[in-house]
């Protein structure tokens, strides 16, 4: 996975390192209140009662600090992920993704990552925050789709389902919904994961071949008839 790169700094004290837990801690809340690029390195100084003469002993520049941020926030991200996957094992695979994928746009929602992904800006920082959500979340869904389809619950292409689930949640998080139908987030979530999923997933033991709901996708040669009628 690529990083950020951004100008190092020297080694510092304990204190200094306190310091620096300050600084990070301060600029998250105002890079995901206000959005980052509406939040300048004065602001911050303000926010903080220090120079910036002080922000910048500890990092050199703005992206260096929003790295540091994105970095806390994403390993944060996959605590939470990593404990959702812990809790619900043992549930049914329907609930094991339910779980997850709240989980997961619970989290995302939080820190505005689709935002920083689509919006305007620095092009390194939105190839940044991809590749991480890809790497903190994506892939560990994709892991359990491709889990579901082995087990013989998912009838339909584990990557098909990943495409349709990434794009549904990444909209979802994009959207104006939760205001527009006085819905909470988590609502409209569940009700996501719900229709995303209906009819992919089949109770255990049930055959492949056994009567249930199914998309047909048509071929070329039922369209070919179809204009011929």
């Amino acid at each position: 996975m690529g990083t950020m790169e951004t100008n190092s700094v020297s080694s510092v004290s304990p204190s200094d390192e306190r310091r620096a837990d300050v600084i990070v801690e301060a600029a998250g809340r105002l890079f995901f209140g206000s959005g980052f690029a509406r939040v300048s390195m004065d602001d911050l100084a303000r926010e903080l009662g220090m120079s910036k003469k002080t922000i910048y002993r500890h990092f050199p520049d703005k992206r260096s600090l929003l790295a540091t941020v994105l970095d806390r926030q994403f390993a944060a991200v996959e605590r939470t992920l990593v404990a959702a996957t812990e809790d619900a094992a043992g549930q049914p695979f329907a609930v094991r993704v339910q779980r997850f994928l709240i989980a997961a746009g619970s989290e995302l929602g939080r820190i505005g990552a689709p935002q920083l992904a689509t919006g305007r800006g620095d092009a390194m920082l939105r190839q940044y925050v991809e590749q991480r959500v890809d790497a903190v979340v994506y892939q560990r869904l994709d892991e359990l789709f491709r889990e579901g389809h082995q087990q013989g619950l998912l009838p339909a292409p584990p990557e098909l389902l990943s495409e349709i689930t990434r794009g549904a949640l990444e909209r979802l998080l994009m959207s104006e919904l939760p205001r527009d139908l006085d819905w909470t987030a988590a609502d409209l979530l569940r009700a996501t994961v719900d229709t995303v999923l209906y009819g992919a997933i089949r109770p255990t033991g049930q055959g492949i071949d056994e009567e249930q709901p199914r998309a047909v996708i048509p071929t070329a040669r039922d369209d070919e008839q179809e204009v011929g009628r």
